[in-house]
């Protein structure tokens, strides 16, 4: 992904927790600092409102992904708290999933610039 984002004249940031808290703190700290996130929540994606208000409040755009293909998985896994309002959502392509979220925020941010 740092050579695909580099080749697009972009710098990319990586951070990644296994905790609910860290994550919405880094949203907060994103304000103002990135165009765009790319956000793969995993089981937050099912149950974290504070994830979702965090992007929601920031009003960065934000593609949410995955590497399974949630659909295909358990019921539970079937609903998003953030995908209603993301600008797209990327699932079931294992870690290429990355860069396919990638080249559609950088095209959505793109379109948006016009």
């Amino acid at each position: 992904m740092n050579q695909r984002a580099t080749a697009a004249g972009v710098q990319l940031e990586c951070f990644q927790s296994n905790f609910e808290g860290a994550l919405v703190e880094r949203v907060h700290q994103a304000m103002g600092e990135v165009n765009g996130i790319l956000v793969n929540a995993g089981a937050y994606t099912h149950t974290s409102i504070a994830l979702r208000d965090a992007l929601l409040g920031v009003a960065i755009p934000y593609v949410e992904l995955h590497l399974s293909n949630t659909h295909a998985r358990e019921a539970f896994r079937h609903h998003s708290f953030l995908a209603d309002r993301a600008v797209g959502v990327v699932s079931g392509f294992g870690p290429f999933s990355y860069d396919l979220a990638l080249d559609g925020l950088l095209h959505h941010l793109r379109q948006a610039a016009i």
